[in-house]
């Protein structure tokens, strides 16, 4: 396993926001954009097109990216260099947790440096996003998310073999699989590295406040979790979410309209 951190370049950063800014998210997905850059005309854009959308944030970005060309160029350098420091116990940590040899998986990772403040992951391309105003730390951290992300389903498909197209949202599979980071993340050897685990931001807020028959959800996987091998967590803790569904749903539809 390897990764490689690199600036794609504006258009790839507008493309990314036009996707968490489209008609029909909640301002959960879009505010992040307008914390990070009061610059930005924020009612101007949401009342435009998409094409006037994408020229907007173009001209506005390609200036803000000359402006901070020599900061990107030093990012990238001390991202990198932050994982290489690292690479080898956050491997040996997810072998242990996965039960698997990584050493011929994943060595083309590729981490986007993005001015979304929004971080996806694409796991055909081997590939995810990482904010630029990210510290070296916190890169690794959102990178420690995202490269569990490609572990899990990784050994999940080699035990279910299913649909990969329901690894990702709304599918309960990509849900499950965003909770089951933070359990994963309790390891000492990745929670030392993550400076948003000790935040309580390693996954999604809403994750946090959810409580299932008196108990935390995240407690609950994570006492699953150790307690048994990966692949029959992975069953029983998606068993656990398709029984509780709906009370899963309903708290990630009020969190993410400010309900919650």
């Amino acid at each position: 396993m390897d990764l490689k951190f690199c600036y794609p370049g504006v258009g790839y950063s507008v493309e990314s926001i036009l996707e968490f800014t489209k008609e029909g998210l909640t301002g959960f997905w879009s505010e992040p954009l307008f914390f990070f850059f009061p610059q930005l005309d924020r009612n101007g854009f949401l009342s435009g097109t998409t094409e006037e959308r994408r020229l907007y944030l173009t001209g506005f970005f390609t200036e803000y990216a000359a402006q901070i060309k020599d900061e990107l160029t030093e990012k990238i350098d001390a991202y990198n260099r932050r994982w290489q420091e690292n690479r080898a116990s956050v491997i040996a940590a997810l072998e242990e947790a996965f039960d698997t040899d990584l050493t011929d998986e994943f060595s083309d990772l590729c981490a986007r440096i993005t001015f979304n403040p929004i971080s996806p992951r694409y796991l055909e391309d081997h590939a995810f996003d990482v904010f630029y105003k990210n510290s070296d730390k916190g890169a690794l951290g959102v990178s420690l998310h995202e490269i569990i992300h490609f572990v899990w389903f990784l050994v999940w498909q080699r035990h279910f073999h299913d649909d990969p197209r329901d690894y990702e949202t709304p599918h309960l599979k990509w849900v499950f699989s965003e909770m089951a980071v933070e359990p994963v993340m309790r390891d000492e050897r990745l929670a030392s590295l993550n400076p948003y685990y000790a935040s309580k931001s390693c996954v999604y807020p809403y994750f946090y406040t959810l409580e299932i028959q008196g108990e935390k959800l995240l407690d609950h996987l994570y006492d699953m979790y150790r307690s048994m091998p990966i692949d029959r967590f992975m069953r029983c803790g998606y068993d656990y979410c398709l029984e509780h569904e709906q009370q899963i749903r309903e708290h990630i539809e009020k969190s993410e309209k400010g309900e919650g």
